[in-house]
């Protein structure tokens, strides 16, 4: 985990507010509402100092990778009213633990994990929020459903009693220019729309990251998951 001495407050402080900035831009650029874009902080390896320091700049959504880390993190800061991202990839093994301690996972790709995702959910807890990933890209090395996929199996997701399906997430491949960089948030927003009904709104489009979030915001992406941007290079 990060050493956070690395960091100063000030630091942290600066590149937050640049990445705000840079949300706000994007959204005036495009015309969207203000606040139309939800900023996602991606602190995995991060300290729970880094992330309280965060939190008391108003930041309250965080975004994990890795379980045991997580729920370590959160055990630190339940004096803190926080809402919790999984976004790594699930294991079988570990569905119950995120059943019981996430607000959102925006990784399912596999209708196996959500069945077990939704019968794990705490009978105290609301269902739980999620978004199905798209393999935009097509790598063979990147989970998510092709877009021909998940119109075959969203009517199962949809009728787990303790999952809302809430949108589409997708990591793209990096690209070396601004139309490249657009085209696969174009290619997710287009399955979006294709697939929403008044049952499902499908109303979250979690796509944009700390080297492409303008590309996302320009084509429609509603949550930003930013790490490096706001606490500089991950410390190993």
């Amino acid at each position: 985990m990060t050493d956070s001495t690395l960091q100063t407050p000030d630091s942290l402080h600066r590149r937050y507010n640049q990445v705000r900035d840079r949300i706000r831009q994007a959204e005036a650029h495009c015309r969207r509402e203000p606040g139309s874009v939800q900023l996602l902080a991606v602190s995995k390896t991060r300290s729970v100092d880094e992330i309280r320091a965060l939190a008391a700049l108003g930041q309250r959504l965080f975004g994990e990778n890795y379980l045991q880390e997580a729920v370590s993190k959160m055990a630190q800061l339940e004096d803190l009213n926080l809402e919790w991202h999984f976004i790594g990839r699930i294991q079988g093994n570990k569905t119950r633990r995120i059943a019981e301690h996430f607000h959102w996972v925006h990784s399912i790709a596999s209708l196996k994990h959500a069945t077990r995702l939704s019968e794990q959910r705490p009978a105290h807890l609301p269902p739980l929020n999620t978004c199905l990933q798209i393999n935009t890209s097509g790598e063979n090395a990147k989970d998510g459903y092709s877009g021909n996929e998940l119109m075959e199996r969203l009517a199962a997701y949809a009728v787990l009693p303790n999952i809302r399906v809430r949108g589409l997430m997708t990591i793209p491949a990096p690209a070396g220019n601004e139309s490249a960089r657009r085209q696969p948030f174009h290619q997710l927003r287009t399955l979006r729309d294709r697939l929403r009904t008044e049952r499902l709104p499908l109303d979250t489009l979690s796509m944009g990251m700390s080297d492409d979030l303008e590309a996302a915001i320009t084509e429609g992406a509603t949550m930003v998951r930013i790490g490096a941007a706001i606490f500089g290079p991950r410390q190993y």
